[in-house]
């Protein structure tokens, strides 16, 4: 088997053991108001790579933290995930119609519901991470709340979604743009990644190691996902294509063009992969994602 046939194997596994998780930790529809329960779980169980649980389970394997734990870490970082993505397709942000292949969320049910449902799922990923089963001692779940909170709050996740609404309103520079993404999009993996050694105490030094590696995987990822905005149709993607180019944002791809940003992204790939040297063969499939990521098609 190659290496990214071991990928996902390994993708695979992480996400099945991430949805049975979601399946005991989400509440199931009840009550009169059964409908957010229903909209919560229509958004999670909508498919997608859980890139994130991946990161959380391949990252706390290095350490030998316990799967149930990295499962619930997991399972914190994709409700948050999802309702990101759940108020980002709203109209008043993205306007999206489509998110993986199928109805977003304000469109499967309708607007109202759709910001509860977001409401509910960010609320539920505090709620996992705080309670015992995550970890035993209450600093580690405390540390783990404190650095999610962080990573997706106003300085975090929020305030790239903040500069990319603004983006096509000014001129912004390819360091800009990395901003943005480190913002919107790889803070998360930052603390997806860094819940490993948070997990497993493992210190400051592994905690930084880990979100070095997350930072420049974010730019990849993030790179590879907007050359296939340019490139790719929304029958591959399962989301809409070319918004970008209509909204008139800058992009690393727009900066240095297909060519220009193909090769930064090789470049900062080639950056992730040395801060995994440490790991030695614990890290196979974190190093494989680098090679996916560049060749990604959806």
């Amino acid at each position: 088997m190659n290496s990214l046939g071991g990928l996902a194997l390994a993708l695979d596994k992480a996400a099945k053991a991430t949805e049975a998780t979601l399946e005991r930790v989400l509440p199931p529809p009840h009550g009169l108001h059964s409908r957010i329960h229903e909209a919560m779980r229509y958004a999670i169980f909508a498919g997608g790579k859980r890139l994130r649980p991946f990161l959380v389970i391949e990252c706390a394997g290095l350490f030998d933290v316990a799967d149930a734990r990295a499962r619930r870490t997991a399972a914190a970082i994709e409700v948050l995930h999802t309702y990101s993505l759940v108020h980002d397709d709203l109209p008043a942000m993205d306007n999206d119609d489509l998110r993986r292949g199928r109805p977003t969320t304000h469109k499967a049910f309708d607007e109202a519901t759709a910001i509860l449902a977001g409401d509910g799922l960010l609320t539920i990923a505090f709620e996992i991470l705080a309670h015992p089963e995550t970890h035993p001692s209450a600093a580690v779940r405390c540390q783990l709340i404190a650095r999610l909170a962080e990573a997706a709050g106003a300085n975090g996740m929020i305030g790239g979604q903040m500069i990319d609404m603004v983006a096509a309103e000014r001129t912004f520079d390819a360091e800009d743009v990395m901003l943005l993404q480190r913002l919107k999009t790889g803070q998360l993996f930052e603390f997806s990644c860094e819940a490993g050694a948070i997990l497993a105490e493992a210190g400051s030094e592994h905690q930084a190691r880990l979100r070095a590696f997350a930072r420049d995987m974010g730019l990849v990822f993030q790179i590879t996902d907007d050359l296939l905005d340019v490139t790719s149709t929304a029958e591959k993607t399962g989301k809409a294509v070319g918004k970008d180019q209509d909204h008139g944002k800058a992009t690393l791809v727009s900066i240095y063009g297909i060519e220009g940003a193909r090769a930064e992204a090789k470049k900062i790939a080639g950056r992730a992969l040395a801060a995994l040297e440490p790991y030695g063969a614990r890290a196979a499939a974190l190093r494989d994602l680098l090679p996916y990521l560049l060749t990604r098609e959806s």
